[in-house]
């Protein structure tokens, strides 16, 4: 077995990450700590800063390895910043017969919202409206599926006052939930709880700054242009710089571009696009709306109330073949698709002006040959290729816990790493850099001064686009990221600049 320095004391840092001061990430510590992992031989290097590689970054952290991961642009800049925000029980597996992926998706969302991550979770109300148009059959399958995911809530032992019991409502309590619905027709509905992340870039950062906490060097801006099985050719993409990164393992992370690194992977990407609307012209929801697509017991469109106001519309699931783009685009088939399913329960249907943005993230599906993206398995898939890197693929938000797990543990076998075993269960994410209330910027938004300089200071942010598109996520609306560009932009580079000069 090998060994390492960085073992020592392992077992005193062990859920000791929450509240920590070493888990700021920015430029300064990003300089020194390339330069450091250059000189030196780590345990695990992963690539890809997602929420897979920072999962796996803070797995193996917490198990005393040294740790080096890098990434080409920024935390959370490809699908793990595109999903549906949800920490969800897997009612579309259900619904398909995929038991043991909704088991284990209720027994990560327990552990994400009671253990892992309270702080950056809630629950949400999920109603199902007896509405014309959502026929008898799809009625009792999704009640029923309600039901029996609430089964599986149960036995991953979350209590009731995270989630709460499904529950039927009359046509009037639907109403009060989703004001927008429409009366006539309207028979009542199933309700019932699953939870939400408050935003799912800022999971990603907050997993990142604990495995930071724990000894982890988070590297942004860092390329990887080559894999072998102790090592990574790779360039800083802000200097140029070519440098290799040595490791006694590596782990591939990088979702739909695996394969780019390994030829051997065959990743099938999905597209899941989302519409954005203002809350204000569904009423204000204060439940989500689930709408099965026409004909289907197992496909659904969500209409999903986020923290700020807004409303997320989504999700479609179509094959995206041939070359993968850095950030994937919706098409206005998908946009038209999601806003006249939502119309079929509407009582004053939204017209394809009121939508104010659209976004899409491309699934890394393990492909199996199936027909189409929406038979392929959910479930992750951790392999090592010929040349003796880990590769990590598939898989969702809500178990990328699991996902680490596994792929670390093949990764301290394959290296036969000397490691305690996994802890990250009970390991709490650290707490959020401190808010302090300030008018916002602009009118309509509610980033503020100090939210622009933590993003830079604590959470990683090199430039304004990382500020808008990851931390304050204002991409998702482009006319609210226009208004906020330029005072943002000056804020980063004030900030840039006093980090500097403080070193």
């Amino acid at each position: 077995m090998n060994s390492s320095a960085s073992r020592k004391g392992s077992a005193s840092r062990k859920g000791s990450a929450s509240g920590n001061s070493s888990a700021a990430l920015n430029a300064s510590r990003r300089r020194i700590e390339l330069a450091r992992a250059a000189e030196t031989v780590a345990d695990v290097l992963i690539v890809g800063g997602g929420i897979t590689g920072t999962g796996a970054a803070l797995d193996a952290a917490a198990r005393g390895l040294s740790v080096v991961l890098i990434e080409a642009h920024d935390l959370a800049f490809g699908t793990s910043r595109f999903s549906s925000k949800l920490v969800h029980g897997g009612l579309r597996y259900l619904a398909t017969g995929d038991v043991a992926t909704a088991r284990e998706s209720a027994r990560e969302r327990h552990l994400l919202m009671t253990a892992i991550a309270p702080h950056l979770t809630h629950p949400l109300a999920q109603l199902l409206p007896f509405s014309p148009g959502i026929d008898i059959r799809q009625r009792g399958a999704g009640a029923a599926g309600m039901v029996i995911g609430d089964a599986l809530r149960w036995q991953a032992h979350t209590p009731r006052r995270v989630l709460p019991a499904p529950h039927p409502v009359s046509g009037r309590h639907a109403r009060r939930l989703v004001p927008a619905l429409a009366r006539e027709g309207l028979h009542g509905g199933m309700v019932a709880y699953d939870g939400q992340l408050d935003d799912d870039a800022r999971l990603v950062v907050t997993v990142a700054r604990t495995a930071a906490a724990l000894g982890a060097k988070i590297l942004t801006r860092v390329r990887a242009r080559a894999l072998h099985a102790n090592a990574v050719d790779a360039e800083d993409e802000l200097s140029g710089e070519r440098l290799q990164l040595r490791a006694r393992t590596v782990i591939n992370a990088t979702g739909v571009w695996a394969g780019s690194l390994d030829g051997a992977i065959r990743v099938r990407p999905s597209r899941g696009t989302h519409i954005v609307l203002d809350g204000a012209d569904l009423g204000h929801p204060t439940a989500a709306l689930t709408i099965p697509h026409p004909g289907s017991i197992s496909r659904y469109v969500f209409a999903l109330p986020q923290p700020d106001g807004l409303v997320y519309v989504g999700l479609t699931d179509e094959d995206a073949p041939g070359p993968v783009p850095d950030v994937a685009e919706p098409t206005e088939g998908e946009i038209v698709f999601l806003l006249d399913t939502l119309n079929r329960v509407l009582a004053r249907p939204l017209p394809r002006e009121r939508v104010l943005g659209a976004f899409a993230g491309l699934r890394p599906l393990v492909d199996s040959g199936d027909a189409t993206s929406a038979d392929v398995s959910r479930r992750h898939l951790v392999t090592v290729s010929d040349a003796g890197v880990v590769s990590v693929l598939g898989g969702k938000l809500t178990t990328y816990r699991r996902m680490a797990q596994d792929a670390v543990d093949v990764a301290v076998e394959r290296g036969r790493l000397e490691a305690a075993a996994c802890t990250t269960a009970s390991l709490r994410l650290v707490a959020l850099p401190e808010r302090i209330p300030q008018a916002p910027l602009v009118d309509g938004a509610a980033a503020t001064e100090q939210d622009v300089v933590n993003a830079v200071r604590e959470e990683g942010a090199l430039d304004a686009d990382d500020v808008l598109d990851r931390r304050l996520r204002a991409d998702v609306v482009p006319a609210r990221r226009a208004a906020l560009l330029a005072p943002v932009t000056r804020l980063v580079d004030r900030t840039l600049d006093e980090l500097s000069a403080s070193e």
